[in-house]
């Protein structure tokens, strides 16, 4: 395999115009706002509008992403959208959004990977781009989780949110690009976090629908020890794959679960709060979106720069988890 890392050369992200505060959840559910934030850390969430998309966030993120890198949309080759919340069953969001974007030569498909598809469409584009296959590739994090949680539910409807996060890939000839990367996953884990209706083995129906049975049912106390443990021990092994100690990462971005999760994770990994970034105060949980987001964001302000050595870890429905180790 050519040893031509694959380094991202362009970020966006996009959101809905709605928002979603605490102040509005306390009259919608036995809640307050001292109890959401002490719990999870978050404020306020974006939440898309009756008739708003996936697709259409992810096709704006995208086309961010794409114009930053300084490439035309027809120069992907690899187009992955990572999402729980697609268009439709059929087609693939990843073809939907390809059409838009009018990268008619990439092969485009879905990932369903939970929190951590995006840093699984990352490690498949490296390995793409690294092998030849691929000269350029589009990865994009979109959700609409607000569709799917139960306004009567206080521990799933104060944390999701909305949102897209993109990146565009291409080959690096010098140190820049991805290290290392790590994915995983465990299934006798699954109902901690899951959705149970709307598939083939329980079909849509009135009454599933009446029963709430397409909603996410989450156990966040189970949860919340699988993830930290899955974070800390997936982000130790890149870091020692590529030959790092934590200390020597310039900048942390985790998947934005919960306040206290990425607390307990950057303690575990012994990462001071200044090297670490959070902005589920302000978006929540929006899955697979929450990294490309924070990224994005992160460009935005000036906190990565050239040669800095950046840490991605994720934990999420499944269960699956992994991490990402780049020089940036």
């Amino acid at each position: 395999m050519s040893k031509t890392n694959a380094a991202i050369l362009g970020t966006g992200r996009s959101y809905p115009e709605g928002i979603l505060t605490n102040a509005e959840l306390e009259r919608m559910v036995e809640t307050s706002d001292d109890w959401i934030m002490s719990r999870t850390g978050i404020k306020q969430r974006h939440k898309a509008a009756d008739g708003e998309y996936t697709s259409q966030f992810a096709v704006a993120a995208s086309r961010q992403a794409i114009e930053r890198a300084r490439i035309d949309p027809a120069d992907i080759d690899l187009l992955i959208c990572a999402t729980v919340t697609p268009d439709q069953i059929l087609p693939s969001t990843g073809c939907l959004i390809q059409a838009e974007l009018g990268a008619h030569r990439a092969a485009a498909f879905d990932i369903a990977a939970a929190c951590s598809g995006f840093l699984y469409g990352l490690t498949l584009a490296n390995q793409m781009i690294r092998s030849g296959q691929t000269r350029h590739a589009l990865v994009v994090g979109a959700e609409i989780l607000t569709r799917y949680v139960d306004y009567n539910d206080r521990s799933t409807c104060v944390i999701f949110g909305d949102g897209a996060g993109a990146a565009v890939l291409g080959a690096s000839e010098d140190e820049r690009g991805i290290l290392s990367t790590r994915i995983y996953s465990d299934g006798r884990y699954a109902e901690q976090l899951f959705s149970p209706g709307g598939g083939t083995r329980i079909q849509p129906t009135a009454e599933t629908l009446a029963q709430g049975l397409h909603f996410y049912k989450m156990r966040g106390n189970e949860l919340f020890k699988v993830a930290v443990r899955s974070m800390a021990d997936v982000s130790r092994e890149v870091l020692e794959d590529a030959g790092y100690k934590a200390d020597d990462v310039r900048l942390f971005i985790p998947h934005q679960a919960n306040q206290r999760i990425t607390d307990a994770v950057a303690n575990n990994l012994k990462v001071e709060s200044e090297r670490v970034y959070s902005n589920i105060e302000m978006h929540g949980n929006t899955s697979s979106a929450s990294i490309p987001i924070a990224l994005d964001e992160c460009i935005e302000m000036g906190k990565v720069n050239e040669g800095d050595l950046v840490l991605l870890a994720s934990f999420g429905g499944g269960v699956t988890w992994g991490a990402v180790l780049m020089r940036w």
